[in-house]
């Protein structure tokens, strides 16, 4: 077991049922309450919806694997806050009132939110953080290793600049929003192995990891570095990858400078293969969402064994310590191997990335329709 410091940094609910399967576990002597049947609900809350992960896999995925779990009678309550912190305190209210057994958490503003995480303690339903770690008395959280993504994302970024890569290479910094604990991790990694390696010449923190804001960030970079003088770009995810890149063609620049990125947005997934953006850093989403299902399932059915078997990790919070944990390996995805990760995992298949425009490129990757 490990353990990790982590640091700070009104949509109505809707209910479906879908799928059919079951749940193999067996209750943990030591549970508070008797174990609940299949007929459960959980509260599923998402930050926004500028990243098109969270609707397109995230949502359907969890709503799927919780009914497939529950030999289809249990129900997902979903509601995603748009980037606003204080909505996201309404809906997480909108949950207690309605009393679902379990919430899963994917918090605007780890901090903000931390109220409304001791009013569900208080009213007996646990809090799963999922993806971004909320303060607050926490049950469990899932996520990916941040730290290790923004190492992979910087590693890349020095592979792409080559051997001869130097301390006189300037390197623009797009981070994410520094109200995301997670996205404060991705710049301590990508530090890890930017530092004393190449000269950080500008650095932003992105709020609410907005493309647009990215965009003129990179604008205001590009007339302060000048064009020709930036070697490479850290974009934290690849909606900001997108905005920088916008940014620089907008500049006149035709030959792109190695840019990171994160998520394998489809988008990004078609600038990889055409050459306009370096790497992405590949998070299995599916992975992760089935596993954050199963946590809520039996948590919600007070499987405790099942629930431990899952969280072989800690975590802390500047709140609480030792809060169990999960973490999903991640990878650099690269033009050299989109066939073996995104296609082989069926997130896309060749004709959702090869577009007509794509072509040459795509034969040219071996990506085939």
């Amino acid at each position: 077991m490990r353990r990790i410091a982590i640091s700070a940094a009104t949509t109505t609910l809707s209910v479906s049922l879908v799928g059919c399967g079951g749940l193999d576990a067996v209750s943990s002597s030591d549970d508070a309450s008797p174990a609940k049947g299949d007929d459960i609900t959980v509260g599923l809350l998402l930050p926004e919806r500028s990243n098109p992960q969270y609707e397109q896999f995230h949502y359907p995925v969890i709503k799927a694997k919780v009914a497939s779990l529950t030999h289809g009678q249990g129900r997902v309550a979903y509601a995603n806050a748009d980037a606003n912190p204080g909505e996201q305190s309404r809906q997480l209210q909108q949950m207690i009132n309605a009393q679902v057994d379990v919430i899963l958490l994917d918090p605007v503003d780890a901090h903000a939110i931390a109220g409304g995480v001791k009013k569900a303690k208080k009213a007996g339903i646990a809090v799963i953080a999922y993806d971004r770690l909320a303060e607050g008395p926490i049950d469990g959280y899932i996520t990916f290793d941040n730290e290790l993504v923004g190492e992979i994302q910087g590693r890349s970024l020095l592979e792409a600049l080559g051997e001869d890569a130097g301390v006189s290479d300037k390197i623009v910094m797009m981070n994410g929003s520094p109200t995301d604990p997670n996205a404060q991790q991705f710049k301590a990694g990508a530090l890890l192995a930017l530092d004393r390696n190449v000269t950080i010449a500008k650095s932003f923190d992105t709020v609410d990891w907005k493309p647009q804001t990215a965009e003129k960030n990179m604008t205001e970079a590009i007339k302060e570095i000048g064009k020709n003088n930036i070697k490479g770009v850290y974009a934290a995810n690849d909606g900001l990858a997108g905005g920088v890149i916008e940014a620089l063609k907008a500049a006149g620049v035709t030959d792109l400078p190695p840019i990171t990125g994160q998520d394998a947005e489809l988008s990004a997934v078609q600038r990889i293969v055409a050459g306009e953006q370096y790497m992405s850093a590949y998070k299995p989403y599916p992975q992760e969402a089935e596993l954050a299902a199963e946590m809520a399932v039996a948590k919600a059915q007070s499987k405790g064994l099942q629930f431990d078997a899952l969280t072989r990790d800690e975590v802390d919070s500047p709140t609480h310590k030792g809060i169990p944990s999960h973490f999903v390996p991640v990878v650099a995805l690269t033009k050299n191997n989109i066939k073996d990760m995104v296609i082989r995992d069926g997130m896309y298949t060749p004709s959702d990335i090869c577009v007509p425009r794509l072509a040459t490129e795509c034969a040219a990757a071996g990506l085939t329709k």
